[in-house]
């Protein structure tokens, strides 16, 4: 099945929670959930349905867009040898969307990273901690407005 094919049975089912499906001259086309409090009802579909059987979370990144943050998922289905990329922006003051973690045991440490590196909140989450950073670390190291600390615990940062 192409993306442009699981974006009409995406968008059949779940619109307006749909937004548009993308292609760039580089990288991965994707596409868009317009409404983060129906994404885990949307992945819960793709893993689900018999026609896109999404079996597989490879990879979930985040990126910080200075305005927003993007959770993307880099999805695959092993039955019906076919992927897909889904991205849902997340506001930035407040970064939060649905944990899928009970979908896909793979999103545990790829939620953590995101949570521990960018902030975003994965919500439900059986055990979103740091894994990177102490656990008294101040700040998100990977957000673009990041700013390093002068010193942790009396050691210089120079």
């Amino acid at each position: 099945m192409t993306l442009q094919e699981i974006h009409a049975r995406l968008k059949e089912r779940f619109a307006p929670a749909i937004g548009d499906w993308r292609e760039t001259e580089a990288g991965d086309p994707w596409i868009q959930v317009a409404q983060p409090e129906a994404f885990h009802e949307i992945c819960r579909f793709l893993r689900d349905d018999s026609a896109l059987q999404f079996d597989f979370l490879r990879l979930i990144s985040a990126v910080d867009w200075t305005d927003r943050f993007s959770s993307v998922y880099h999805l695959y289905s092993y039955g019906l040898d076919h992927e897909a990329v889904v991205k849902v922006d997340l506001a930035r003051e407040n970064p939060r969307v649905a944990s899928v973690a009970d979908l896909w045991p793979t999103a545990d440490w790829h939620e953590r990273e995101a949570y521990d590196l960018m902030g975003i909140i994965y919500e439900g989450h059986p055990n979103l901690s740091r894994m990177f950073m102490p656990d008294d670390w101040e700040g998100h190291p990977l957000r673009k407005d990041y700013e390093q600390p002068k010193e942790y615990h009396g050691i210089p940062n120079e």
